[in-house]
C-alpha cells in the first residue's frame, strides 16, 4: 500500500526538487501536483490523499486558507521560505513544517514521520518489529534504507557517521547527534561522545566497556551512570 501524497506550489522549481527527492521512496506515490489552490482543493476532497505538501505564499487563496478548507484528515506538510508563519501553521495541526530550501535529511526526517504516522492510521503492523523500523540514510547520493533492528550502533567522525549492522557498515555525512536522534530513545543510548548504541544488541559490561557482537566499545566517564543505568534495566 503506497502513500499518496500531491504537490502544491506555484513555483515549478519548487515541485521538481520535491519530485527529485521522492525518486529515493517507493513507498510514497505523487499522484498530483498542482500550482493552482483551488484545483488542488477539490482534487483533496475528491480524492484519498494521505500527504499534501503545500506552499503558504500562492496567488487566489493561501495555505493556510486551503487548510481551513479540507474536508477529510489529509495530513499537511507546510513547505515555506518563511520562519515565521510555523508558529500559525501548528495551531492548524499541520504533521511538519518545512523551510525552504528543503535540506534532503530533513525531508527525510519528514517521510519517517508521515510514514509512522500512516501505519498508525492503517493498523499496519510489522510483525516482531515495531512500527519506527527503519530509517534512511545518504550513502553516495543514494538514500539507504537501514531496518533499525539490524542497527548494532553508530560511530561519530567529525563531519561523518558510521552506522554499523549486523552484516554491513555504511557512511553518512552527518553528526551523531542529529542521526541518533532519528532513532527510538527507549531502544538507543548515546555512551560516548562517539558512540550511540542499541541497547537489546549489548552482551556484557565490563568496567566502562561494553561489548556488541564482536566490537569493544567504551563508555564515556560523563555518560557512564546514566548508561548503565539503562542498559542493566
Amino acid at each position: 500500500m503506497k502513500i499518496k501524497c500531491i504537490l502544491i506550489d506555484d513555483e515549478p522549481l519548487a515541485i521538481k526538487v520535491l519530485q527529485n527527492y521522492f525518486t529515493d521512496f517507493s513507498d510514497f506515490e505523487i499522484i498530483g501536483t498542482f500550482n493552482n489552490a483551488l484545483e488542488a482543493l477539490e482534487f483533496i476532497n475528491n480524492n484519498g490523499v494521505d500527504a499534501v505538501f503545500l506552499d503558504i505564499n500562492m496567488p487566489m487563496m493561501t495555505g493556510f486558507e486551503l487548510i481551513s478548507l479540507i474536508e477529510n484528515k489529509t495530513r499537511v506538510i507546510i513547505t515555506s521560505a518563511f520562519r515565521e508563519f510555523a508558529v500559525e501553521s501548528y495551531d492548524l495541526d499541520v504533521l511538519d513544517y518545512l523551510l525552504k530550501p528543503i535540506p534532503l535529511p530533513r525531508f527525510v526526517k519528514c517521510i519517517n514521520k508521515i510514514t509512522t504516522e500512516f501505519n498508525l492510521k492503517n493498523n499496519i503492523k510489522i510483525e516482531n518489529q515495531r512500527i519506527d523500523s527503519h530509517i534512511f540514510i545518504k550513502v553516495d547520493k543514494k538514500m539507504i534504507k537501514i531496518n533499525i533492528d539490524e542497527i548494532l550502533f553508530i560511530e561519530g567522525m567529525k563531519e561523518y557517521v558510521k552506522v554499523i549492522t549486523v552484516d554491513k557498515t555504511y557512511i553518512t555525512r552527518k553528526s551523531l547527534t542529529s542521526l541518533s536522534d532519528e532513532l527510538p530513545a527507549d531502544r538507543f543510548i548515546r555512551i560516548h561522545k562517539s558512540f550511540t548504541i542499541a541497547i537489546d544488541k549489548v552482551k556484557s559490561i565490563e568496567g566502562n566497556k561494553i561489548q556488541i557482537h564482536s566490537y569493544t566499545i567504551p563508555i564515556g566517564r560523563n555518560y557512564s551512570k546514566d548508561a548503565k543505568s539503562k542498559i542493566l534495566e
